[in-house]
């Protein structure tokens, strides 16, 4: 995910907005052919200290500048006439609106395979201990009888219905960004939109959304949802792993979950990356949502803000489930212990139907599949 979101994937994605504009453009007849391929092979073998864009990029307030420049002078050094058509119709937030689109498709894909993963492992926990006894706990106190398979099943709906809250904004947020300098297209056209999408891999929209930020709001917010949705199965388990429960531990890994000071501690270090997470998420999703009154037809601060914000969501989502992953992959259950507290609470023994809702929301997410 980090490289997903690198400066190296940022300058690679730009540069695919100007090849594909190129292409569309010439399919369009706006422009030649022939200076389409050129401007696609300068696009494809341009070299590019990254670095030093960088700091261009951040002098001139926007990637675009440096980076045209550069295709500019590339081009021109044999073929003058075409390097004015770089870029041709397009304006800045469209190379930065739609590099980030490419972005995010990518790392969605990478946030959807993780997310399964995690809940195909909480279905496996629901399925083998639908019937394991154990105490029911509400406001942190001892409550009545449930089984751990039916807490298992709830963290397991509640991470599937997150990944595909996040699938669906994800879904509708992947669209090309192409209006230039004030969304009117001009010089352009919507056919362009329309090949340009599918030559990038993004759906086309049916206007453009430079100043429309509910795609990527939406994706923000979904993904702290998801992450949110973690976090609840790892406070539980961080919970059941204190000593005076003992029910549930984190896979033993040398080196890890250790103390300095106190060498009997086992600490669980995966539940805590992905609480961090989950304390960070909701402010990050925040700022993105501060930003959808856009002024006018560019804001000014508002969707600039979004790029940093979505990539860290993005790559605090994929660090919390690969952690929860690895936490549940080796998760260690004592039912000995689970029906221990359960005895020593003396509130029965009747869990109610708790083991047909398990039964049931496994049905329901493999239903779904």
């Amino acid at each position: 995910m980090l490289a997903v979101f690198g400066d190296e994937t940022l300058v690679r994605a730009a540069l695919d907005f100007e090849a594909a504009l190129a292409r569309a453009s010439a399919a369009e007849g706006l422009i030649a052919p022939e200076a389409a391929q050129v401007i696609a092979q300068a696009c494809a073998d341009i070299p590019i200290d990254v670095a030093a864009l960088a700091d261009e990029a951040a002098h001139a307030g926007t990637l675009a500048l440096p980076l045209v420049r550069r295709l500019r002078e590339r081009i021109a050094a044999r073929n003058p006439d075409v390097a004015d058509l770089v870029h041709r119709g397009a304006t800045s937030q469209d190379l930065a609106d739609t590099a980030l689109m490419l972005q995010a498709k990518a790392g969605s894909a990478l946030i959807v395979s993780e997310a399964g993963a995690v809940a195909d492992l909480l279905a496996g926990l629901a399925e083998a201990h639908a019937e394991t006894p154990m105490l029911g706990r509400t406001l942190l106190q001892a409550a009545a009888p449930i089984t751990f398979g039916l807490r298992a099943a709830g963290w397991l709906l509640g991470v599937d219905a997150a990944r595909r809250r996040f699938e669906r904004e994800a879904a509708d947020a992947l669209r090309l960004q192409l209006g230039g300098a004030v969304g009117t297209l001009a010089g352009l056209s919507p056919a362009v939109v329309e090949r340009m999408a599918r030559d990038l891999g993004l759906e086309p929209a049916s206007l453009p959304w430079h100043s429309r930020r509910d795609g990527v709001a939406g994706t923000a917010t979904a993904l702290a949802i998801l992450i949110g949705a973690a976090g609840k199965v790892a406070r539980d388990i961080s919970l059941m792993a204190q000593n005076e429960l003992a029910e549930a531990f984190e896979p033993r890994t040398p080196g890890r979950g250790g103390s300095s000071a106190m060498p009997h501690k086992r600490n669980p270090t995966g539940c805590q990356i992905v609480l961090s997470a989950a304390i960070r998420a909701p402010a990050l999703a925040s700022a993105i949502l501060s930003g959808l009154p856009q002024e006018h037809e560019r804001g000014l601060g508002g969707w600039q803000a979004e790029a940093p914000a979505l990539a860290t969501l993005f790559e605090l989502a994929d660090g919390a489930l690969g952690a929860l992953r690895e936490v549940l992959d080796g998760l260690e259950i004592d039912a000995a212990a689970m029906r221990r507290n359960l005895r020593a609470a003396d509130v029965g023994d009747d869990a109610g139907h708790a083991v047909a809702l398990a039964q049931r929301a496994l049905a329901e997410y493999r239903r779904r599949g």
